[in-house]
């Protein structure tokens, strides 16, 4: 089961029921099944407060994926803020939406196994996103 939940925003305007079989269809592209996953859509603030509780980075990020995965079967929470989404959107030249699923998507591709801190990770990420982001219509 996906759930989609917000704290300090408005919920982002993504389609749940389309966004969540394009996440089983690309989690199925990696021998994956869903199990829990639970994202949260929060600012700027909050996000530097997760990131300091439980990472301990007094940074601020786009994603942090909690990795509770089973076996086959990927497990996690995700919490997105939309406040960096944006700005990292408009540092691109990226369109918001697409933007927004890209990182909806990189945090079931880390469940997945995929890693982006290592020599030549960040590239093979970035052609995980591509690939999952061909496979969904914005």
């Amino acid at each position: 089961m996906i759930t989609y939940n917000t704290d300090g925003v408005k919920m982002p305007a993504i389609r749940k029921r389309d966004t969540s079989a394009w996440i089983k269809a690309v989690a199925a592209e990696y021998g994956r099944k869903v199990g829990e996953i639970g994202y949260m859509f929060v600012n700027d603030d909050k996000i530097l407060e997760v990131n300091n509780e439980y990472l301990g980075h007094n940074y601020y990020t786009d994603i942090i994926t909690f990795d509770y995965d089973e076996d086959d079967t990927i497990s996690g929470d995700i919490v997105i803020s939309l406040d960096t989404v944006r700005s990292n959107a408009e540092q691109l030249g990226k369109d918001y939406n697409e933007e927004l699923h890209r990182v909806i998507i990189h945090g079931i591709l880390h469940l997945c196994g995929i890693n982006d801190k290592g020599p030549g990770e960040r590239e093979i990420m970035e052609a995980a996103e591509n690939k999952a982001l061909a496979m969904i219509k914005l």
